[in-house]
C-alpha cells in the first residue's frame, strides 16, 4: 500500500476483469476483510444484490451460521458471482 492508501492489483486480475483507469470498484469491509467488486456504469441491480448478499453473509458469520469448505470449492463459489 502506498503512503496515499493506494493498492496495486496484479496485472493478471486487471486484464481478466478488464480493469482500467476510471473503472468503478465498490468496496466493502468487515473486520480484517476487504472485498472489491467491479461495478458497471450505471450500477446494475445485480451489483447491488451482490453487495447485499456479502453483507448478509457477514451477518450470518457473526451469528455462527457458516460452513467450512476447501479453498478450491470456495474459489469456485466466488466465480459464480
Amino acid at each position: 500500500m502506498s503512503s496515499k492508501g493506494q493498492i496495486v492489483l496484479p496485472r493478471e486480475i486487471r486484464e481478466e476483469l478488464n480493469l482500467n483507469e476510471g473503472t468503478i470498484l465498490a468496496t466493502i469491509k468487515k473486520d480484517n476483510l476487504v472485498v472489491l467488486k467491479k461495478i458497471d456504469n450505471p450500477i446494475l441491480k445485480q451489483d447491488i444484490e451482490t453487495l447485499r448478499l456479502v453483507e448478509e453473509a457477514w451477518d450470518d458469520i457473526d451469528k455462527g451460521k457458516f460452513k467450512k469448505m476447501k479453498s478450491e470449492d470456495f474459489l469456485n463459489e466466488i466465480k459464480k458471482w
